[in-house]
């Protein structure tokens, strides 16, 4: 029944994969580093990677090419990956399909939104640089203790908010993200975005296609 819903407080977004079409643009630098480091990139290694942030994603990407793993190499190679994404993310990324839509009445109805990214906060500011938004309270993944799939990136966003966790949707692509929102206390709806990650459905998660479509009282509908 309609009345015992939770009330939707908040929806935080995830942004690569799920507000823009960032991936590929990943996969660009990825691509390069793999070369740098004398193999050619895996489309299985970016299914494992996705949604986690540098300190977790770079060392395995080093172990797979057989490469060392010391503060040292991944420091490198980190700064390598921000590098040059920072150089890619100086052209507008695409915004993925519904998104507008979704922020627009998001934003009619008064909604509090929040950006919870495993993006470095310069990344998510190159991204935001060109007019997304506006979001009440942005997260990056180095402004947390805990990357994805940990709660924490998640919780803090909604204490930033002043909200209940299980009051808020979680908009997520990957598998870190959607596992981080569960554990939050969070309802997710589950976008996957790369190929090979694949998300179950649960009782509060859902999993779609696309954004396209998707309204405000569909998110409520989670809770």
């Amino acid at each position: 029944m309609t009345g015992s819903l939770r009330p939707l407080r908040a929806v935080l977004w995830d942004m690569d994969g799920l507000l823009v079409d960032t991936e590929p643009v990943w996969t660009v630098a990825e691509e390069e580093l793999a070369a740098e480091l004398g193999g050619t990139w895996s489309p299985q290694l970016k299914a494992t990677i996705a949604g986690t942030r540098l300190d977790v994603a770079v060392p395995t990407i080093l172990e797979h090419y057989g490469r060392p793993t010391t503060a040292a190499d991944v420091a490198w190679a980190s700064g390598w990956l921000l590098r040059r994404m920072g150089e890619l993310f100086a052209s507008e990324p695409t915004v993925l399909p519904g998104v507008r839509a979704l922020l627009t009445e998001l934003a009619a109805r008064q909604v509090p939104v929040a950006l919870v990214s495993s993006s470095y906060r310069a990344l998510v500011q190159a991204v935001l640089a060109h007019g997304l938004g506006p979001f009440d309270v942005t997260v990056a993944g180095d402004e947390v203790g805990h990357g994805k799939p940990h709660p924490e990136p998640y919780l803090t966003a909604a204490a930033r908010l002043g909200v209940d966790p299980q009051d808020c949707v979680v908009l997520e692509d990957s598998v870190a993200g959607v596992l981080a929102g569960e554990a939050a206390g969070c309802a997710v709806l589950a976008v996957p975005s790369v190929p090979g990650v694949t998300v179950l459905p649960g009782p509060r998660t859902l999993v779609r296609a696309s954004l396209a479509g998707v309204t405000v009282a569909d998110l409520q509908a989670l809770l």
